[in-house]
């Protein structure tokens, strides 16, 4: 993954996510709109299979997008990391009963 910052101000960001997709521009989409300060999280891919997404993210004023990112990021880190935990749980779980 490469990021490159497109275009700053006060209160938006836009910036490019090199190596991703869909998938992960709508997890964090998603995550971001779970900040109260964000007013907007979108983002655009302009070819389904070449394209880089370009990400867009406006906030109220009370956080700048930068800390909303940041904070989104840690918020999906630590689902995943939630996720991968009770993963390995189901699949002990499983194993102990199949034995």
């Amino acid at each position: 993954m490469r990021l490159k910052v497109i275009k700053r101000g006060p209160n938006d960001l836009e910036i490019e996510i090199e190596g991703e997709g869909h998938t992960f521009c709508n997890v964090l989409r998603k995550e971001l709109y779970e900040d109260k300060a964000v007013v907007y999280a979108g983002y655009t891919i302009d070819h389904p299979l070449v394209g880089i997404p370009r990400f867009y993210v406006r906030t109220d004023g009370s956080e700048s997008p930068e800390e909303a990112l940041l904070k989104a990021a840690q918020r999906i880190a630590e689902k995943a990391r939630e996720f991968r935990e009770q993963f390995k749980e189901a699949v002990r779980g499983y194993r102990e009963k199949r034995e």
